[in-house]
C-alpha cells in the first residue's frame, strides 16, 4: 500500500496501526482527522521533541496510541527539515546566480579599464615584471654608452694634447698658447668627467662613485625584489620545487619558475647551466645569534670554513634597526671553493638584505650585483635571488629553511673527478650548506653548552678547552684557504710532466698565526672505489696511522688527549704524541669533523711550549701553525640502484666511490732568506714526492694500488 501526500501536511498523520489478526504480515494504516492534525501542529510549534509523558497526555487528549503519536512527531520533524533544506538551498541558488552575475560584469569591465596615470592599459604582475627588465636593460645600455662615451672624450683630449705638442715644436711657441687658441679651450683636465680623470689616473672608478645616490636606489630595488622572490621560494614546494626521484633533494622547476619570474639569462654561452636546490634543518643556536653571524663577514666564514675562503663588507648601505638587524642591507665579497686545487673557485658580488617578517623569523636574501664592471676578469658564477629562513624555536634552536641558485658558466671545462658533483649542482647546493651550518653549529654547542667530553685528562680547564678549540678552528681554516691556491705559482709542468696530477704552489708568507717565510703547498685529489665512511674511518683509526704517515716512519703514535665536539664519534680534537726520535719537543694537533657532505681530518705539528700555553687557557691566536690534511666527499656519481654518492650515510653504507684530496704545507725559508729559484724547485721536487709517495701508500694500504 503506497502512501498518499495530503494537502495540509497531514501526510505525517498516516501512521503505522495495529496488525489486522486476520490478515498477517498486513499493515492496516489510519488517517488522522483534520482536528487531531491541527491540534498535534499546534503542539508541534510549542515542543518538536516531546518526551513520553507529553506523549502520553496527547494520546489520551485526541484518542490515540502513545506510539502513534511518537511516529507523528519523528515524521513531522523529517519533513520541516527537508522543507528548510529545499529553502536553503533555493537561497543558496539565488546568492549564487547574483555573483556569478557580478563576476561577469566585473570581467567586462576589467576589460575597458584605462590606466590613471597614462590612460593606457594596466599591467599585471607579469607585464609589470617584463616592464622592470626591459628597464633594467636599458638602464644598463645607458651605462654602458655613458662608459664609452667618456673614453672617446678621454681619447680626443689624447689627440688633442699630442697635437697641441707638436704644433708648439713646428711654431715655437709654448703649448698652453695653443691651446688657448683651440675654441672653447675644452682640452683642459678640469674640462673632463670626473671618471675620465681616474682613467688617465689608472684608477677606474666604479658606477658607485659615479653616481652614488642612483646606484643606492638601484641597490634596494634589487634586494628588495630578490626578497619577494626568495621569501615565495622558501614558502612553497610545489608546483615550483620538484624532489628528485633519485636523491630526494628538492630541485626546482625552471618551467614554472621562469614563468612566475621571467628574467633573461645573465650567461649566453653554451656551457651556461643553472644550480638550483633547497634544505632545511633544526641547528642548536638562536635566530637572532645566526642573523648577527650571518651579517658579520668574519663570522661568516667562520660558520662555512669548508665553503667560503673569503669573504668581506665592501658597503654598508642600511644598518637596519639596533637589535632585530631589520632592513640591513649591504654589499658585500665571498669567494667560495670545494676544497681541490683541481677546482677554480666561484667568487661574488652580492647584495645581502636582512628583514624580520616577524618576531622570531628573519630571511635573509643574497642577489649578485655589477659591482665593479671596469677592473677585474668577469666572474664564472651569478647567484640568483638566494638565502635562508630562520625560524626562532625553544631552547635555543632555530630552523634554517636554505634555497641556492647559482647562474653558471663553464667556460674551462670541469675536472673529470669532478664534474659530476660539481655538475649534479650537490658541490655548492643547499644541502651542504644546511651540513655544515648544522656541524658548527653542534661544534659550538658542544664547547659553551654541553661539557666536553675529554680523554687523557690533559685539558682540564674549561678556558684551556676553548683556547684548544680556537686553534683548532683556525687551523682548519687556514688548512682550506690553502686549497684554493688561487693568487700563487702554480709548477703545472711537473704534474704534466709525469702526469701525476700534483698540484705544487709557493707563497711568501707574512699572515699572523702562520710562520713566516716561504712556504711550499702540494695537493692533490683522486678517486677511490670506496664509500666516503669507509676511507674517513680508515684515517681516523689511530692504529692505521703509520700506514700512510710518513713523518711516523712506520711507528705507532700516541694520542695524548681528544676533546669531542660533536654527536658523532668522528668530530673530535686531538692532541697526538708522534714517535720521531729527533722531534722530541713536537706534538700533532688534530681535528676530524663529519657531516652529510664531507670529512677532514686536519693536523699540524705544533711545539709542546705552545701547546702548553694553548692548554692553559692564555690565548692561542699568536701560535703559528702550518697544517696539513685531507678532504673526503662523494663523487656525485649514480650508483646501480640510481642513488647520488654525492653525500656520506651516516651508516656508510652508500656503494658510491669517494673523492679524496690531500694537502701538505712545509715551511722551506725563514722570514729573512731569499730562497734562489734553484732552492725552491728542489723544495717542490721534494713536496711532489712527499705527497705522492703519501698517495701510493694510502692505495696500497685501501688495496686499491691497481688504481690509475
Amino acid at each position: 500500500m503506497e502512501l498518499q501526500m495530503g494537502n495540509n501536511g497531514g501526510d505525517s498523520g498516516d501512521e503505522h496501526g495495529a496488525f489486522n489478526s486476520g490478515n498477517k504480515g498486513k499493515k492496516a494504516f489510519h488517517r488522522h482527522s483534520c482536528q487531531q492534525i491541527q491540534q498535534l501542529e499546534n503542539f508541534f510549534k510549542e515542543c518538536p521533541h516531546p518526551d513520553e509523558k507529553q506523549r502520553r497526555q496527547l494520546s489520551k487528549e485526541l484518542g490515540l496510541e502513545a506510539r502513534q503519536i511518537k511516529f507523528w512527531f519523528q515524521n513531522r520533524r523529517t519533513q520541516a527539515k527537508a522543507q528548510s533544506e529545499r529553502s536553503g538551498n533555493s537561497i543558496l541558488r539565488a546568492e549564487n546566480e547574483r555573483i556569478h552575475c557580478e563576476n561577469l560584469a566585473i570581467r567586462e569591465a576589467m576589460k575597458n579599464v584605462i590606466c590613471p596615470a597614462c590612460g593606457g592599459p594596466p599591467f599585471g604582475e607579469e607585464e609589470r615584471q617584463l616592464h622592470l627588465q626591459k628597464l633594467r636593460q636599458e638602464n644598463a645600455r645607458l651605462r654602458e654608452e655613458a662608459i664609452l662615451e667618456d673614453d672617446c672624450i678621454y681619447m680626443i683630449v689624447v689627440q688633442h694634447e699630442k697635437v697641441s705638442s707638436l704644433l708648439a715644436r713646428c711654431i715655437g711657441k709654448p703649448k698652453s698658447h695653443i691651446a688657448l687658441l683651440s675654441s672653447g679651450a675644452g682640452s683642459s683636465q678640469s674640462a673632463l668627467p670626473t671618471f675620465v680623470q681616474n682613467q688617465r689616473m689608472g684608477n677606474p672608478r666604479s658606477d658607485l662613485e659615479r653616481n652614488p645616490d642612483v646606484e643606492k636606489v638601484l641597490m634596494a630595488e634589487t634586494a628588495a625584489g630578490a626578497m619577494d622572490e626568495l621569501i615565495r621560494l622558501l614558502g612553497v614546494n610545489e608546483p615550483l620545487w620538484i624532489k628528485s626521484p633519485s636523491d630526494g633533494r628538492f630541485i626546482l622547476d625552471q618551467t614554472t619558475y621562469e614563468k612566475f619570474y621571467p628574467r633573461a639569462a645573465h650567461f649566453t654561452s653554451c656551457n651556461a647551466r643553472v644550480e638550483s636546490s633547497k634544505d632545511s634543518a633544526t641547528v642548536t643556536m638562536p635566530g637572532m645569534d645566526l642573523v648577527d653571524m650571518f651579517l658579520d663577514p668574519n663570522k661568516w666564514v667562520d660558520l662555512f670554513p669548508t665553503i667560503v675562503t673569503e669573504a668581506r663588507t665592501i658597503q654598508v648601505l642600511q644598518a637596519g634597526t639596533e637589535g632585530n638587524r631589520h632592513g640591513s642591507l649591504q654589499m658585500m665579497y665571498e669567494q667560495m671553493h670545494i676544497l681541490s686545487p683541481l677546482v677554480p673557485t666561484r667568487e661574488f658580488y652580492f647584495l645581502r638584505l636582512c628583514q624580520q617578517l616577524k618576531p622570531g623569523q628573519w630571511v635573509i636574501a643574497d642577489v649578485s650585483y655589477d659591482y665593479l664592471k671596469e677592473s677585474g676578469s668577469p666572474s664564472c658564477a651569478w647567484r640568483l635571488p638566494s638565502g635562508c629562513m630562520i625560524q626562532d624555536m625553544a631552547d635555543g634552536f632555530s630552523k634554517v629553511i636554505w634555497v641556492e641558485q647559482v647562474e653558471v658558466d663553464d667556460r674551462i671545462q670541469t675536472h673529470r673527478l669532478y664534474r659530476d658533483l660539481i655538475c649534479g649542482g650537490s658541490a655548492y647546493g643547499a644541502e651542504r650548506w644546511i651540513a655544515s651550518l648544522h656541524r658548527i653549529c653542534e661544534r659550538l654547542a658542544f664547547s659553551t653548552i654541553v661539557p666536553p667530553r675529554e680523554l687523557g685528562g690533559v685539558v682540564t680547564s674549561p678556558e684551556g678547552r676553548k683556547s684548544i678549540a680556537n686553534l683548532a678552528h683556525r687551523m682548519v681554516k687556514i688548512f682550506c684557504e690553502s686549497l684554493a691556491m688561487s693568487g700563487k705559482l702554480d709548477f703545472r709542468q711537473l704534474s704534466e710532466g709525469n702526469n701525476s696530477g700534483v698540484r705544487v704552489a709557493i707563497r711568501k708568507n707574512e699572515e699572523q698565526g702562520q710562520p713566516i717565510g716561504t712556504v711550499v703547498s702540494a695537493a692533490t685529489s683522486f678517486w677511490l672505489p670506496l664509500s666516503p665512511q669507509n676511507v674517513f674511518e680508515f684515517f681516523k683509526a689511530e692504529k692505521s696511522r703509520n700506514q700512510w704517515d710518513i713523518l711516523s716512519n712506520g711507528n705507532p703514535v700516541h694520542e695524548v688527549s681528544r676533546i669531542s665536539n660533536g654527536a658523532d664519534p668522528g668530530n673530535c680534537i686531538s692532541i697526538i704524541r708522534p714517535f720521531i726520535p729527533s722531534e722530541n719537543n713536537m706534538l700533532i694537533l688534530q681535528e676530524s669533523c663529519t657531516d652529510s657532505s664531507v670529512s677532514m681530518m686536519v693536523y699540524a705539528p705544533v711545539g709542546i711550549p705552545a701547546m702548553n700555553v694553548a692548554i692553559s687557557g692564555e690565548g692561542s691566536s699568536i701560535i703559528p701553525i702550518l697544517p696539513s690534511g685531507f678532504v673526503i666527499s662523494g663523487d656525485g656519481r649514480m650508483d646501480i640502484r640510481g642513488n647520488s654518492s654525492s653525500s656520506i650515510s651516516s651508516t656508510g653504507s652508500n656503494s658510491g666511490g669517494s673523492l679524496l684530496t690531500i694537502s701538505f704545507q712545509i715551511l722551506v725559508s725563514g722570514p729573512n732568506s731569499s730562497p734562489s729559484t734553484e732552492f725552491n724547485m728542489k723544495s717542490v721536487a721534494a713536496v711532489n714526492t712527499l705527497i705522492s709517495t703519501t698517495v701510493m701508500k694510502i692505495k696500497s694500504a685501501l688495496n686499491c694500488s691497481n688504481l690509475d
